[in-house]
């Protein structure tokens, strides 16, 4: 008994040890891409462009609930990752009802070019998935900006710097917001990662595969892509792209199943990273869930009805 104890801790603690020294790597990855991005902001806002591209779209992030510097978040996240989102919201006096929205937006649409690559090389078009993610995105704010309370409560974390100030405390101010983000996510991220490797130290992932095979077929997907679908929804599509491209290259999943699951994790993946770091900052964790399981679901039914119907077509 003793030497099983001793043998699950000492796996334990090699998972924990693989695990810390990627988070090292990401947090001093994340410094670089954080710090110049949110300064830079920061910068912009004080020289006055971010309120000439606020009043220029405006009155159409309006339609959506959002100040016309949500564009600033949003196109962002099209180029890169939920860390620099982060750090960009991070510089902006946002609600929770208009953090909530944007979070959405960007977990649909964030780092579309990388990703896009990734799952291009798993059995789906590339041109297919960038106007799936932007246009579900932009829909995904409509419809939230529907139905979500005008009213919601909740606490916004991030310190934001008076309009009145002068450039020396300006930045006096950014240092101090900038440094405690940082500290934030780099936490997160190490706990996370540790996490990660935990689960699959114990073989986690595939006990999870099987117990969540059965909401798989209310997604509409296929019960060979239940392993890559954990794997989306906890490393991302970055961080498993190693994974979903072997799995589809070996014939584990044929490149037709592989492309309703693109469907689904396009809209809707890394639900465990990307959704606790908007957590931490306020946004309501079912409300930028649910919405993408749903519009996902939707996405992935109407694929396979599109492809019957070209099918039918064909014969």
């Amino acid at each position: 008994m003793s030497s099983g104890k001793s043998s699950a801790s000492s796996r334990a603690m090699q998972a924990v040890k693989a695990g810390l020294k990627p988070a090292m790597k990401t947090a001093i990855w994340l410094l670089k891409i954080t710090i110049p991005l949110s300064l830079a902001v920061t910068l912009l806002g004080y020289i006055g462009v971010v309120g000439y591209i606020a009043n220029v779209l405006n009155p159409v992030f309006g339609l959506m609930g959002l100040p016309g510097e949500g564009s600033l978040v949003f196109i962002t996240s099209i180029f890169l990752n939920i860390y620099s989102v982060i750090a960009v919201m991070s510089q902006l006096p946002l609600t929770v009802r208009e953090i909530t929205i944007l979070a959405v937006m960007c977990l649909i649409a964030h780092n579309l070019f990388v990703e896009t690559a990734v799952q291009a090389k798993t059995g789906s078009k590339a041109w297919q998935i960038v106007l799936l993610r932007l246009s579900m995105a932009i829909f995904s704010a409509f419809m939230l900006n529907w139905v979500l309370p005008l009213e919601m409560k909740g606490i916004v974390p991030i310190v934001q710097a008076p309009a009145s100030q002068n450039f020396t405390e300006l930045m006096v101010g950014w240092v101090k917001s900038a440094s405690l983000l940082t500290i934030k996510i780099a936490i997160l991220v190490t706990l996370l990662m540790v996490l990660q490797e935990l689960l699959k130290e114990f073989g986690v992932i595939k006990i999870l595969s099987k117990i969540f095979s059965p909401l798989l077929k209310i997604f509409g997907l296929p019960q060979s892509t239940s392993f890559l679908w954990i794997v989306a929804n906890i490393l991302g599509l970055a961080y498993g792209s190693a994974v979903m491209v072997t799995e589809v290259s070996n014939g584990t999943v044929s490149k037709q199943d592989a492309d309703l699951l693109n469907y689904h994790i396009a809209i809707s993946h890394s639900n465990l990273e990307d959704l606790f770091l908007f957590v931490a900052i306020g946004a309501p964790a079912m409300w930028i869930l649910f919405p993408r399981l749903i519009i996902a679901a939707f996405a992935v039914w109407g694929r396979r009805w599109a492809l019957s119907r070209k099918r039918i077509a064909v014969n």
